[in-house]
Formats: C-alpha cells, structure tokens, sequence
C-alpha cells in the first residue's frame, strides 16, 4: 500500500486493509464523482499498521463496534432465537388471514439436535419433471392433505409450519441476548442453512405422516430448461397443492422468468430459456466466487439483521418468489411475501431446488478448481441455531453445522444437470463505445445517499493494484452498493451496470448487467402499520465481467443503477478487493 497508490483528497479515494468474517478485504472507497458524506474514523492502531490518513469516505460504519441503542457495544457469536422472545407481527396493508407466526409453547425446553442413524436409507429427492415424478407428486400431495388435517394447534400441521418461515422472516423472533435486535434469516449468511433445516423437518414430518419412512420431497428445477414451468400438478384446482394467491399468468405452459418484477417480457420460450441459463451462470459462477458473494455477508449476535444478501438469494430465489405470487393482492401472496410464503405447497420444492443449488455451487467449484466455493469455517456461523419441532412434534435447536452435510442428513438429489455452468454471458454490441474516460466531465455531478428515482451514473476509479491481480490467491474484485434502504412494505427492485451508459441496449442476462438488487414486501413488527424498514448491501462480483469487457486494465468503471420497482434510498458505492 504505497502513497503513490493513493488517490489525492480532492477525490475522496482510499485504500485500508479490514479484518472482518476471517477475510482479508482490501477496501478501495472511490467517489471521484459523487461525495459520500458519510465518514468515520480508522482504529488508531490499524491506521498505524496501513501508514493511512485517520479518516475513510462509507456509508455502513465498522459493523463490529457501532453502539447499540442502549450504547452497549456490539460483541459478535453465533445467533441465537427462543420462543419466550417469539412476537405477534403487526399485520401488513390488506393481510390474507390467518396471521400468527410464533409457534405452539412447547411441553418442555427444546433438546439439541441429533443427526439420523446412519443405517437409515437414503432419501432421494427427484425433480418434479422427471419421467416417473408421477408417483412422487402423488405421495407430496398426500402428505400436504394429511398435514393440512392437523388441527392448526399441532406444530406438525400445514398451518404450523408454513408460519415457521413467518416467525423467522419478519422480525417475529429476537436474537437471544439482545431482545430488541430482530432475527431475520434473510439477507445473510443464515439463508441456505435455515431453509435446508427447515425442509430438513418437513420432509421427515411428511414421511411419518404418510407411514413411508423412505419419503423424499420433490424438488422444482426451474434452473434447467425442462423444469422452467410450474409443475402441472400445481395447477389443479381440485388438488390439495392448489394455491388460489398464486399469479393465474404463470400457469402451465408459461416458462419461468429468473428476472421477473412484475412485468411481462416478450421473448419466446426458447429466448427465455437461453436467458435464464446466462443469469443462472451469473448468480452461480460469476458472481458467487467466494463464500460471503454465495452466501451472503456474515451476521453475529448482537448486530442489526439483513447485512447483505448472497448472489442466488436475490436472484433467482426472490425473482421466482415473485413469479409465483398474485400481483392482484396487495402484498403479492402467497409465495411473493415473506409472511405468507409458506402457505403455497410449491414454496417447499422451490426451495428444495435452492437446496440443490448449495450443493451444485460446491459441485462446480470442485469439478473446476474454483478454490472460493467451499463454505464458511467461521464459527459464529457454524454456532447460529433455529428451532423446529420435529416428527415427534419435540422442539428441536438445530445449528448450522448440523446441515453442513446431505449425506449425514441421509439425502441426496437426483442428478439434473448444470447446463448453466457453459452459459457465460457475453458482452452487448455498441453499448461501451460512449464509455467516458478518467478525466471526462460529461457525468453529471451525484450527491451520496439518493433516492433512485432515475438512473444515476457514477465513474469509479479503480486503484492500481486491482489491475494485474496475482494469479495464484482466491481473490475478487467487488461492487458494494452500500446503505440501502426500502421501505418493507412493497417489492423492490434496481439493476447495477457496468460500462454501460445505454444500460437500455442490455437484456437481463447481459454481460454489462453485474447484479439486480430484489426484495420481496416485509410486514411490521413496531405497530406502526408501516413495513419494516429494510436496510442492506449488495455486492457483485467484478473479475469475470472485467476481463469479458476488455476492462481489466481500465483505470475507471462506470457503474449506472437503474430503478424498476418500488422506491430505494442508496448510500454509496465502493470498490472491495476481497480474499476468502
């Protein structure tokens, strides 16, 4: 980190070395444009060691020593949630009934979490447009019936567990230790281990239900051109998978659509396809190359909720959340709202799809040398625990390095393939050529945070020793969109492009297009009747899209973001070399 590295003052550009979730992340804070006003200082001890300036141009502050509201510090560890902190959620505008999230008080305090007996046989979860899935569909449709049956006080019950993505999506449950802090498994790097342990019950509730110890759920491949359709068996209106809130537009034929946010597209199938396998590769390869970008950013007990989400949560995972649900309803349920997801029976095979792709996001990473594709080994992460009630309807804690292993869990998937592991995009024709240069004034000046209502164009310069990076350390290049801020009442979406300025030339799975920022409707807790405020990042991943731009060497991005739904405040941009 040499003075002749840094960028002078007058462009507010910085360089300094973090520690934070075991990752050596080299931060390079650029507002050559736009001024964040936001600033805190460097630990003196730190500055010492980077030989830096004490000051630093964010938005987010240090996530580890920012005061809490009763002016404690914040002290890091594994999240932890009990049912005596479990609250009543304030209904969201024009709810759909029922609406109570916290589960049944348990006959006694929940016992730890035991993997199965290794004897038992393997469960194999098939997708649901395999040849001979008739039967499976037919066994998930008689589980749903017979969970359905259950009085609504029983925890095995549809009702029941259905709300357990309720209570722990919308700020019902409080971290243990920290009452006043939420827990929200969403938008961090609780995601992909809460849902596996979540279907992890489900499945074995369905299995005792259904007296077939071997019952496995079926999974949704919508990542894989023959599983792009909603599994007719959804569609009929007779059948206990039946939903009513679900959007009548995306019944069979219709072909999903991993972008969609509320508008149509005009493509053919075919073209649809082609489209959702290129952002499949974007989300899954080219943007997931280290564990935090895959997953999403660390959060620890004590710390505000909803840090950043990883690459597949927010697309594909909210966009077909959003596919699925009713645009006719005001909050878009059931699957196209965090409360009321869970009440559709496709939310389980959609997420079993996700749980797959955990799995195929390592397959892929093994099969191509990728050394960033493998998981955390933090122990905060490994320590974090949610409770379920199990087949015997016991209160369960399960950890997340409980789930860390299917084979463990006694299950496996059904290989379908990663056709979209070959779709790297490519650049668009005649969309770089406006591209200004470092010393250009044609960007209009930007003032950070802003409310995005039109698309803003921000040129960032990039530091030396981003260009030329050693071939030998796993390593990315990141865009941070920091302090981000919705208000959780409606579904919010912008996209973030790179050296695009005729950002409208691009189609969704193209190479200019780094990230789209998605978020589905979150209902209150305060009772204020307002939705909760949403505050987060997103990161995207930089190398890949760099090198296909022929803007490796470049001394300057130029990063447009472009509202298409809903209103959003952004706090600021940054550069981040990141090494996991």
């Amino acid at each position: 980190m040499a003075n002749g590295h840094r960028a002078p003052l007058l462009t507010a550009c910085v360089f300094l070395i973090i520690c934070a979730a075991a990752t050596l992340v080299v931060v390079y804070t650029a507002f050559p444009v736009s001024l964040n006003p936001c600033t805190y200082s460097l630990p003196r001890a730190l500055i010492t060691v980077s030989g830096l300036h004490p000051y630093v141009v964010s938005c987010q502050g240090d996530a580890d020593t920012a005061p809490l509201s009763d002016g404690s510090k914040k002290t890091g560890g594994p999240v932890e949630t009990s049912l005596r902190t479990c609250v009543k959620p304030t209904l969201p505008p024009h709810p759909l009934p029922p609406f109570y999230c916290c589960p049944p008080a348990p006959a006694s305090e929940p016992i730890n979490f035991t993997l199965p007996d290794p004897a038992e046989p393997v469960r194999v979860r098939r997708p649901t447009h395999a040849a001979g899935a008739a039967e499976h569909m037919a066994k998930y449709e008689r589980a749903i019936a017979l969970m359905r049956a259950l009085p609504d006080d029983d925890p095995r019950s549809f009702y029941q567990l259905a709300n357990v993505h309720c209570a722990y999506c919308t700020g019902s449950y409080r971290q243990t230790g920290h009452p006043e802090l939420h827990m929200q498994i969403h938008f961090s790097w609780l995601f992909f281990p809460f849902h596996r342990a979540y279907l992890y019950f489900f499945e074995r509730i369905a299995a005792r239900l259904l007296g077939d110890p071997g019952f496995a759920l079926p999974f949704w491949g919508w990542d894989v051109p023959e599983g792009m359709r909603m599994p007719a068996e959804f569609a009929n209106s007779s059948s206990p998978l039946y939903d009513p809130a679900r959007n009548p537009a995306h019944a069979p034929p219709a072909v999903v659509d991993l972008d969609f946010a509320r508008v149509e597209g005009n493509l053919t199938d075919e073209q649809r396809v082609q489209q959702n396998l290129r952002i499949m590769y974007r989300q899954m390869v080219g943007n997931a190359a280290l564990p935090s970008l895959f997953h999403g950013q660390p959060f620890r007990a004590g710390q505000s909720d909803m840090p950043g989400a990883g690459t597949v949560e927010l697309t594909p995972h909210n966009a077909m959340h959003t596919w699925t649900g009713d645009l006719t309803l005001r909050n878009v349920e059931d699957m196209g709202t965090y409360y009321s997801a869970g009440r559709d029976p496709l939310f389980y095979p959609h997420h079993g799809n996700i749980d797959r792709l955990w799995e195929a996001w390592r397959d892929v990473g093994a099969a191509r040398g990728y050394r960033g594709h493998v998981d955390f080994t933090d122990p905060d992460w490994l320590d974090s625990s949610f409770l379920f009630y199990d087949e015997e309807a016991r209160l369960v804690r399960i950890t997340v390095r409980d789930v860390l292993d299917v084979d463990k869990l006694r299950y496996r998937f059904d290989d379908v393939g990663m056709p979209w592991a070959d779709a790297r995009p490519s650049p668009t024709p005649n969309v770089n050529g406006n591209k200004p240069s470092s010393s250009s004034s044609s960007l209009k000046s930007v003032s950070f945070p802003l409310s995005l209502h039109t698309a803003v164009t921000v040129e960032v310069r990039r530091p030396r020793v981003l260009r030329g990076r050693p071939e030998k350390e796993v390593h990315e290049e990141v865009l941070v969109v920091e302090g981000i801020e919705t208000d959780g009442t409606e579904m919010v979406k912008f996209d973030a492009y790179v050296n695009a300025m005729e950002y409208e030339k691009v189609g969704p799975s193209g190479r200019e297009l780094a990230g789209s920022y998605l978020c589905l409707s979150h209902p209150s807790t305060d009772g204020t009747g307002k939705g909760m405020t949403v505050e987060t990042s997103m990161r995207m991943a930089l190398n890949e899209l760099l090198e296909d731009l022929g803007a490796d060497g470049d001394e300057s991005v130029t990063v447009t973001l472009v509202p298409r739904h809903g209103k959003v405040k952004i706090g600021g941009l940054k550069i981040v070399y990141m090494m996991e």
